[in-house]
């Protein structure tokens, strides 16, 4: 389980940040700190693998945070998600080591990317001792170009499940639906269902919305992109 340390100021967002860590397999949201002093206390108390890093908060800044826990040399990975646009915010984030940068308001999508590559590097990193140039070149991104014929699936993922999904979503009566929907609809189990419409949404199939509840908490509806039947088309 990887441990996620979210230090964000605005209440609201810290708690929708941690419902979308908590949609992501293998993430724990384990504690929130408003400011970087509150964060570097946590950090005494309990391990964190992971930080969330807003940059501009009201008592402290992000980056001093961030440079402080290299100075202590804690190894410790950090993502920052900020309003801060700016050159040199960023260039001093990414030189002081953050893996990622999400620039607000961004989608969940991107989040789930940044995570997904995070949870990869994380998982490699601790299972083996050294890494060869093709897992190495994966890990940064690093792309050979070559003609593909056909598009492979992620790993865990089932063509007739797939099939099945994306036939209950397009019966679908509204313009916009639930992961419980397509469940009752496919007849697939909520949890199947949320991986795939996740999956789809990264293949840019469909696309996310979220918005508050009544009693606060974030609810997820999708729909199908503008381009979600050729995207599909090359899956199934």
């Amino acid at each position: 389980m990887i441990n996620v340390l979210i230090v964000e100021d605005d209440p609201m967002v810290a708690e929708m940040n941690k419902f979308y860590v908590e949609q992501v397999e293998s993430f724990r949201c384990a504690a929130w700190a408003r400011s970087a002093d509150e964060a570097m206390a946590k950090l005494e108390e309990q391990p964190f693998e992971l930080i969330l890093l807003d940059i501009y908060m009201k008592e402290s800044n992000g980056l001093e945070l961030l440079s402080a826990i290299r100075r202590d040399s804690r190894r410790i990975d950090v993502i920052v998600i900020s309003a801060a646009s700016d050159k040199d915010s960023i260039r001093d984030a990414l030189q002081n080591g953050a893996v990622d940068y999400l620039i607000k308001p961004f989608e969940f999508e991107r989040l789930r990317a940044a995570l997904s590559a995070y949870k990869e590097q994380f998982f490699l990193f601790r299972s083996q001792d050294s890494l060869d140039q093709s897992e190495l070149d994966k890990l940064t991104g690093y792309r050979k170009e070559k003609n593909v014929t056909a598009q492979e699936l992620s790993k865990g993922f089932t063509r007739n499940t797939l099939r099945a999904i994306w036939r209950a979503v397009e019966t679908c009566n509204t313009a916009s639906f639930s992961t419980e929907e397509i469940a009752a609809v496919s007849g697939i189990s909520r949890v199947s269902v949320g991986k795939y419409l996740a999956g789809l949404v990264d293949m840019g199939a469909l696309d996310c919305d979220v918005t508050y509840g009544t009693v606060g908490r974030p609810v997820q509806r999708y729909r199908i992109s503008p381009r979600g039947s050729s995207v599909i088309s090359k899956f199934i």
